[in-house]
């Protein structure tokens, strides 16, 4: 005999199992896109902000390097006054002298070699530039994604809650009428307290990634759109880890540990510059005025005039010996050179390897997605037949409870494994180094209007 009470169960369970299927979907009117989020991160974020000052700082130093190609000019104003005393008299000479000098180196194989470095160091900024955005970019929609997934458990957690509750009032007052026994309603007591430290630790997880996202971006109460329905997830394109590999050479990390092999060598050529002359064009010209008076072979005399010169030079330099320096100087940045072309192959390995994990992952991530969605599926239908057998009287209550937590659990699992998707593939373009701020428009795309 089945009380009548009991048959509330089903239909209260079906409001519950209504909070499940709107898994993810809390009001958005007001809440945030990720691009929007991205864009304010970009601001924000102390990290990114102080690599871009990096690069900044980078290209101003590669302008003063590039003052060695340019003439040096010099100004001087003095006020002088000088005696002297000798047998056959003693003099005393004063007066101001002005002048102007300049400089203008005309070979110099070691200051060529530093402006190509300080050039050089200005696409290495550009490169860590990149891997701060790129790096950023992953940042936020890995926080933004979490936020969702932390929703969802919540969401699942107390649709699961409700549904125990039910069982748990159900049992009690099954045990009252004598239809069931005070193990059953012990049972659903435990359960149910199980349930509420599931909601209570979800709840916390929520609020942890609510404030780690808000970080992020420099707000308070952000609240991130979730996904469109139904969901599409993109394919991986191209389709061929190969070409995604083939695309690793123009990878930021790649490209600077390039730039440094580069430098290494034009520090080389550098220290071999030590051998070289040097050719440099100076000239000046000054003016100035002069007062003298003394007595000279005992004659006594005064003399106040202006006086003027000038000169021009082209000065050669050319070292001869140095104690060796610049041979061991040579060696010296030869294994620099070495090292600098081992950490580039390394990079470019590391790249590769990087790249291939990352594909493959995605990959196995889409197959995932795939098979939960059949598990989706095939829970809601057995949940179906389950309901059925419980109206004519061949399942128990915990018979339904048990199918509604296995497609409340599916849901869940099969939304974080769509998250995971979308920020893996983003992780996939930055290790290829393929990353861009477009796919963070790409990927917001696919978020609720």
């Amino acid at each position: 005999m089945i009380d009548v009470s009991t048959f509330r169960l089903p239909r209260l369970s079906r409001l519950a199992l209504a909070c499940a299927l709107t898994l993810g979907a809390v009001p958005f009117a007001q809440a945030q896109s990720l691009q929007e989020l991205y864009d304010t991160a970009r601001g924000y974020d102390a990290t990114y902000l102080a690599a871009r000052a990096l690069a900044d700082s980078a290209q101003a130093r590669a302008d003063q390097a590039h003052a060695l190609r340019r003439p040096q000019v010099g100004a001087t104003l003095s006020e002088s006054r000088s005696t002297s005393e000798s047998p056959t008299g003693d003099s005393t000479t004063s007066g101001p002298t002005a002048g102007v000098s300049g400089k203008q180196t005309l070979f110099n194989r070691a200051n060529d070699a530093t402006i190509s470095q300080a050039d050089l160091g200005v696409d290495a900024a550009k490169a860590d530039l990149e891997l701060a955005e790129q790096e950023l970019i992953v940042r936020v929609a890995q926080t933004y994604f979490d936020v969702l997934a932390a929703q969802d458990a919540l969401t699942t957690a107390q649709a699961s809650k409700t549904a125990i509750s039910e069982q748990l009032a159900s049992a009690k007052r099954n045990f009252e009428v004598g239809t069931a026994t005070i193990t059953d309603t012990r049972e659903a007591q435990a359960r149910y307290d199980l349930a509420t430290a599931q909601e209570i630790a979800a709840d916390n997880d929520l609020l942890t990634k609510r404030i780690a996202l808000d970080q992020l971006v420099g707000r308070s109460g952000v609240t991130p759109k979730p996904l469109a329905t139904p969901v599409a997830l993109p394919p991986v394109l191209p389709a061929d880890v190969n070409a995604w590999v083939a695309q690793t050479d123009t990878a930021p990390n790649v490209r600077k540990a390039k730039v440094g092999y580069d430098i290494a060598q034009l520090e080389t050529s550098k220290a071999r510059a030590g051998h070289l002359p040097t050719v440099d064009l100076t000239g000046g010209y000054n003016r100035g005025r002069v007062s003298a008076d003394g007595r000279q072979s005992g004659q006594p005399f005064d003399y106040s005039g202006s006086t003027k010169g000038s000169s021009v030079a082209v000065t050669l330099t050319l070292p001869l010996f140095a104690g060796f320096s610049v041979q061991n100087r040579v060696k010296e940045t030869l294994s620099l050179e070495e090292q600098s072309r081992n950490s580039l192959d390394a990079a470019r390995r590391i790249v590769a390897q990087s790249t291939r994990q990352a594909f493959f992952g995605v990959q196995s991530q889409q197959a995932q997605v795939k098979a939960l969605e059949a598990a989706e599926s095939s829970s809601q239908l057995a949940l179906e037949a389950t309901q059925l057998g419980y109206k004519v009287g061949v399942r128990v209550n915990l018979d339904v409870l048990n199918a509604q937590t296995q497609l409340f659990t599916t849901r869940r699992d099969l939304a974080k494994a769509r998250y995971d998707v979308l920020v893996n593939g983003l992780k996939l373009r930055q290790a290829s180094g393929q990353l861009a701020p477009g796919d963070v428009s790409a990927v917001n795309a696919m978020l609720a209007p």
